[in-house]
């Protein structure tokens, strides 16, 4: 079987580090990976502005040609030795379908591989970002009156992101589908959302996707756990959908990250 990465970050991201691509590349052929991805936050939607407080989610358009041009140059020097592929990770944010098909209408030709991702939530007229803090998340909490609301919100969106007409370039991996859980052992949800869930891995299936494979919880003090948990996983072999590892690496060092915890090479 070919030992993947389909989850990696780069130095344009701006929450990440400065960890330069070619000693991601180097690292990835010194843990045995025969293919990589590199998948950095695409630039957000025409017209949506980052709620975070630092607002570093994406990359800027303006770095986007220069970053796809240093992937291509990665894939050709090391073609003998990895294979490398050019990708995205886009976000799905309800109320911009249409920007976001725009984008990979233009876009999507150059890419090799891609993740369409949750991370922004539509609350009224404004929206959260789910994974930025424990501190955001408890302010999320007081507004939406339930960390069990949260969560069913962050599942009605990601449904939505599933069935949304993004175009012939749309992404086919959905991402850390349970990034919701990133904060459960500071904030646990009363509930399992099994129904939620496996209504989703449905869908999944339906449009014959696949899902990522994330280690990046693992790292992760308050959750302790891959994207999705074993559990979902087990269903999501029963149905068999595509699993592909990711480490969500924002640094060189965080490749491989939660491989040992995974049931798939």
């Amino acid at each position: 079987m070919i030992k993947k990465d389909g989850h990696i970050h780069s130095p344009f991201c701006p929450h990440g580090t400065k960890d330069k691509m070619v000693n991601y590349v180097e690292e990835a052929i010194k843990l045995g990976f025969d293919e990589i991805s590199f998948t950095e936050h695409a630039p957000l939607p025409n017209g949506f502005v980052d709620t975070t407080p630092t607002e570093d989610s994406a990359m800027r358009m303006v770095e986007l040609k220069e970053y796809l041009i240093e992937v291509e140059k990665l894939k050709i020097d090391y073609k003998k030795k990895i294979k490398v592929n050019v990708g995205l990770e886009i976000d799905f944010i309800e109320g911009f379908e249409e920007e976001t098909k725009c984008f990979l209408n233009e876009y999507g030709p150059k890419l090799d591989d891609s993740i369409l991702s949750v991370h922004f939530l539509k609350n009224g007229s404004r929206y959260d970002c789910v994974d930025y803090s424990p501190d955001l998340f408890n302010q999320m909490i007081s507004d939406y009156g339930s960390i069990d609301q949260i969560y069913k919100k962050y599942f009605e969106t990601l449904k939505l992101s599933i069935q949304a007409n993004l175009g012939n370039y749309k992404p086919k991996r959905i991402g850390h589908m349970t990034l919701i859980k990133k904060f459960h052992k500071k904030f646990p949800s009363n509930q399992s959302f099994e129904k939620e869930i496996f209504d989703l891995l449905t869908l999944v299936k339906e449009k014959e996707y696949e899902l990522d494979y994330n280690g990046a919880g693992t790292a992760k003090p308050l959750c302790r756990e891959t994207y999705p948990p074993e559990w979902v996983i087990k269903q999501a072999k029963k149905l068999q959908i595509p699993l592909v590892y990711g480490s969500d690496a924002h640094q060189v060092k965080e490749l491989n990250q939660g491989r040992d915890s995974i049931c798939i090479p």
